[in-house]
């Protein structure tokens, strides 16, 4: 089927228009035709056309410096003649290995992968400078690098606002010497002027030796004065394990105090009351023990001893005496703290020994005390329960019997006797402001001879630090106990001490302490009622951690409600404290 007449007048007509230029190019051309001339350059897939390799902006290599980005190929020169360079022989290609694109590992810098696996170079390190550590492995983070202020040397010239105001420190304990490692930040000293101790093993040791004078004017606390100088020499040593469970310490002080004047022997016609020599030992100390069973379960122990004599102005003490009676409390505890997460139990056992040495009497003769050494066993548990951090509320429950020597006393009292107390309490801790326990309870005791009645009372306990401020702080202490005593028909005494301290930094070397405290004796049966007193002061000026400057200022009251029995003392005592 052929085409429309119009469809084939229309092919006709671009033919025609097509076939004349090119008939008409012929006719005029009078020079002979040439071919175009191949060369590497034409078929050169690179950005530039005909531009050499060795120019092109985008070509980059180890060797050939980077072309400027505006710079442009050689242009041929117009003169040469065409036919010599097509004439020339091509260059030989034996031997010679082409090269395409970059060259091997070009990208890799110091740590990537190198293909040709390439010695790479090693970072240059200042002397004395730690090595950095590679990797743990693929994917692993590298090591944190060290700050560039211990990679290159100091500055000549810091700027004055990073030590303005600031105590000067050595590079070296700055930590800002070129390739010194990192120092641990250390913890802060809370007293500067501290003992430092010293390790023996795994136990640090700390010892320390006061000497001290000065003038007392009522030593013996009698109705009526009479004073003497007096020295006093205490040393204390505390010891302390430092291991990673279980836990051994040993606190022990102690203190004697010597004057140089002697006591009356006789007031009024009658035997004094006090002693001739009125020099007094005092020492206590405990060594307490902590075996960790595992997380919960702890064995606790704890050995104690106490050497004093009677108080000076007590109606224990014998009339016509040459020297104080000294007697020695000491004693065992065995038992276990067992924790059931929030909820803590801890119990133990007792054993207690008190012993007094025989009375030396001015005559040259000498009295027994048999009736007053006694053997006491009990034992005492505590439950308590953390309802938060910082609070735990517990109860706690003791009892004990007490077994004399003889079962009759001087007076012929039968002192054996079974007691106990129960008190409930919490223990403190609020961000280190409010530390420790106070508690409330009862006590009594039931002696076997029926002439001596119940000894009873309220109870309190407790001890509690405040530290109002960085430069202040406010104790507060109180304790009950039941004594025993020789007074005829008389049950026991009932103790209640109160006590207040509170010290202050003026400076960290110059601390003073004030310190009240007060106190009541209730002998049983008897209706004697004793209140003592007693406010003292305490100036410590610290020369270094070893030296200690101290001075004591105190002034002491009884005041007795039987006649004749009342008295007040001062004591001034300066001395210096060494320790180590």
């Amino acid at each position: 089927m052929g085409s429309s007449p119009g469809r084939g007048r229309s092919k006709r007509a671009h033919f025609l228009r097509a076939a004349l230029p090119c008939f008409a190019l012929t006719a005029l051309g009078s020079a002979p035709a040439a071919a175009q001339s191949l060369t590497p350059d034409l078929f050169n897939p690179s950005r530039g056309g005909f531009a050499s390799p060795d120019t092109l902006p985008t070509r980059r290599t180890a060797a050939v410096p980077q072309a400027p980005s505006d710079a442009l190929p050689t242009l041929p020169d117009p003169n040469a003649d065409p036919r010599k360079s097509q004439q020339a022989p091509a260059t030989s290609r034996v031997g010679q290995i082409p090269t395409y694109g970059l060259p091997a590992a070009n990208g890799a810098s110091g740590s990537g992968y190198d293909s040709l696996n390439r010695k790479r170079q090693q970072p240059k390190l200042y002397p004395g400078q730690s090595k950095p550590k590679r990797p743990l492995g693929p994917g692993s983070p590298p090591p944190p690098a060290t700050p560039v202020r211990t990679l290159g040397p100091p500055r000549i010239a810091p700027p004055p606002s990073e030590n303005a105001h600031k105590t000067p420190v050595a590079p070296a304990m700055a930590g800002n010497v070129p390739g010194q490692p990192l120092r641990r930040r250390l913890k802060a000293d809370d007293d500067a002027f501290g003992a430092v101790g010293d390790y023996a093993g795994s136990f640090l040791i700390k010892g320390g030796l006061e000497l001290s004078a000065g003038y007392d004017t009522n030593p013996a606390r009698l109705n009526k004065p009479v004073g003497s100088p007096v020295y006093v020499v205490a040393p204390d040593l505390l010891v302390a394990s430092d291991w990673e469970r279980h836990a051994l310490v040993a606190d022990l002080r102690g203190s004697f105090s010597g004057y140089t004047n002697n006591m009356p022997a006789t007031i009024d016609g009658f035997a004094s009351p006090s002693p001739v020599e009125i020099d007094r030992p005092d020492f206590t100390g405990h060594v307490d023990g902590r075996l960790d069973v595992d997380r919960d379960l702890k064995l606790t122990s704890q050995l104690r001893l106490r050497l004093a004599t009677d108080n000076p102005g007590s109606p224990n003490v014998q009339a016509g005496l040459q020297k104080y009676p000294v007697y020695a409390a000491y004693g065992t505890t065995i038992g276990f703290d067992q924790t059931f997460n929030r909820f803590q139990v801890a119990a133990g056992a007792t054993v207690d020994r008190t012993a007094y040495t025989d009375s030396k009497l001015t005559d040259g003769s000498t009295s027994g005390n048999n009736d007053r050494d006694f053997n006491q066993y009990g034992g005492v548990g505590r439950f308590s329960y953390e309802l938060k951090p910082g609070l735990k509320p517990f109860v706690e429950i003791q009892g004990d019997t007490r077994v004399h020597d003889q079962a009759a006393d001087r007076n012929g009292f039968l002192r054996d006797s079974n007691g106990g107390y129960a008190k409930v309490g919490s223990s403190f801790e609020f961000s280190r402001i409010l530390t420790g326990e106070i508690s409330v309870g009862y006590s009594a005791r039931n002696y076997t001879d029926p002439r001596l009645s119940q000894l009873s009372g309220f109870l309190t306990a407790g001890s509690l630090i405040w530290n109002a401020s960085g430069l202040t702080t406010v104790k507060l202490f109180t304790d009950t106990q039941i004594n025993e005593t020789t007074i005829p028909g008389s049950s026991g005494v009932l103790v209640h001490t109160y006590a207040a301290e509170v010290d202050h930094d003026f400076r960290r070397w110059l601390t003073a302490i004030g310190k009240f405290t007060y106190g009541t004796y209730d002998y049983q049966n008897q209706g004697r009622n004793d209140k003592t007193y007693s406010l003292e002061g305490n100036l410590i000026y610290k020369l270094n951690r070893n030296v200690w400057i101290k001075g004591t200022l105190r002034h002491d009251i009884l005041d007795s409600n039987q006649a004749g029995s009342s008295s007040q003392g001062t004591v001034v005592m300066l001395g210096v404290r060494l320790q180590n």
